[in-house]
């Protein structure tokens, strides 16, 4: 069997999100397996170099994934040849700078969401990477969660009927790490200053989630919030958290359909799931969470009398059914990887473009524009 190797510099991979999902469960996972396999039956090696600013972490995470390459030198890894791919999941800010220096040296580009923290820098690198012809994505997870790919079977198989109506839920109490008990999130993505704030984080997700499931975003309405004043970071000091922690937005959809959708970290949860969607059509409707959704249709919903008077005597719950576990879905982040590398080796179709990720940040803008002004604020056309 051919086998084939791709340097990848993963850059800001010794963050949480980098860890869990990009190393361990994708490119680890990828090499445990052998590689990404492609339509003429050879497979595609990747041959990480993991860059962190903290050489003691960084390498001791090099060490327990079978001694990969590390460093601290980032510009010597994108200034060298054996590295083909370029990713980043360090902080937003710099991602732009990052992104842009890349692509001068003529990397394939593969990020993390948002991939600006506005819009003019984002459509700038949009246009470069274009330019140089350098293949590019950015992750969109949420479309690959089990319960969000039973949401678009369903949706495939015609069991809505007409779509009208989406709501979202999502969100959890994110501890504020006094108490004795340690903040769950690093302290900047309480700090408008430092990139952070759930719009600019979160809205990008539901652009996607919106655009590809239910129709093309059109206009928005969105009121942020920081319930939580106050905050401790990782040196144990109480700092101002400056950034909304909780944001409250409506959506119109192209086709008439109405979504709605509440993110927050300072929510105590009371559903079946981190994040919840029911979807409501004319012939049934579907309750999705990370892996599992529960479904009605029209022919088994029951018909319930308004009568405060009266305890309910219906289980609304026991109406529903759920949907079988017919397919085996697997880890979503590790999913799109296998899918960029096959764009970047074999140039298969791969929509999560930058393009995509410019869409989230262009919502994201519009959505705290609506804020600002107190109005619904039209979602146009992006042009590139």
């Amino acid at each position: 069997m051919t086998q084939r190797t791709l340097g990848l510099i993963m850059n800001g991979v010794s963050g949480r999100m980098g860890v869990n999902q990009h190393l361990i469960r994708s490119v680890a996972a990828i090499r445990a397996q052998g590689g990404v396999p492609m339509s003429d039956g050879s497979r595609v090696m990747l041959d990480p170099v993991l860059v962190s600013r903290t050489p003691e972490k960084v390498k001791t995470l090099a060490e327990q994934h079978g001694g990969l390459r590390w460093t601290t030198d980032l510009d010597a890894e994108i200034a060298s040849p054996r590295n083909h791919i370029f990713f980043d999941t360090a902080t937003t800010q710099m991602r732009p700078t990052l992104l842009e220096k890349a692509i001068n040296a003529g990397k394939h580009i593969y990020c993390e969401k948002p991939i600006a923290t506005n819009l003019a820098e984002a459509l700038k690198i949009c246009k470069l990477a274009r330019a140089k012809g350098v293949r590019n994505g950015t992750v969109q997870d949420k479309l690959f969660l089990p319960g969000l790919q039973k949401i678009k079977l369903l949706r495939d198989s015609g069991f809505f009927g007409r779509i009208f109506a989406v709501r979202g839920e999502f969100g959890y109490w994110v501890f504020e790490g006094d108490w004795g008990q340690p903040a769950q999130r690093p302290s900047w993505n309480y700090r408008t200053e430092e990139g952070g704030g759930i719009v600019l984080d979160m809205v990008c997700h539901w652009r996607y989630v919106l655009d590809n499931l239910f129709g093309a975003v059109k206009s928005v309405s969105c009121i942020p919030a920081t319930h939580i004043p106050e905050r401790v970071d990782e040196a144990g000091k109480t700092y101002a958290a400056t950034a909304d922690d909780a944001a409250y937005a409506s959506f119109q959809l192209e086709g008439g359909v109405i979504a709605h959708i509440n993110m927050s970290w300072a929510v105590r949860v009371y559903r079946d799931d981190l994040v919840t969607f029911q979807v409501d059509g004319t012939l049934g409707s579907a309750v999705a969470g990370l892996t599992d959704c529960m479904i009605q249709p029209r022919t088994a919903t029951p018909r319930p009398v308004w009568n405060p008077d009266q305890k309910q005597t219906i289980d609304f719950y026991d109406s529903w059914q759920k949907m079988p576990d017919n397919i085996v879905y697997e880890n979503g982040f590790k999913a799109e990887w296998e899918m960029f590398i096959r764009h970047v080796v074999e140039d298969t179709p791969f929509k999560h473009t930058l393009v995509e990720g410019a869409k989230g940040v262009q919502l994201v803008e519009c959505a705290l524009r609506s804020w600002k002004e107190r109005r619904w604020v039209d979602v146009p056309a992006l042009e590139i």
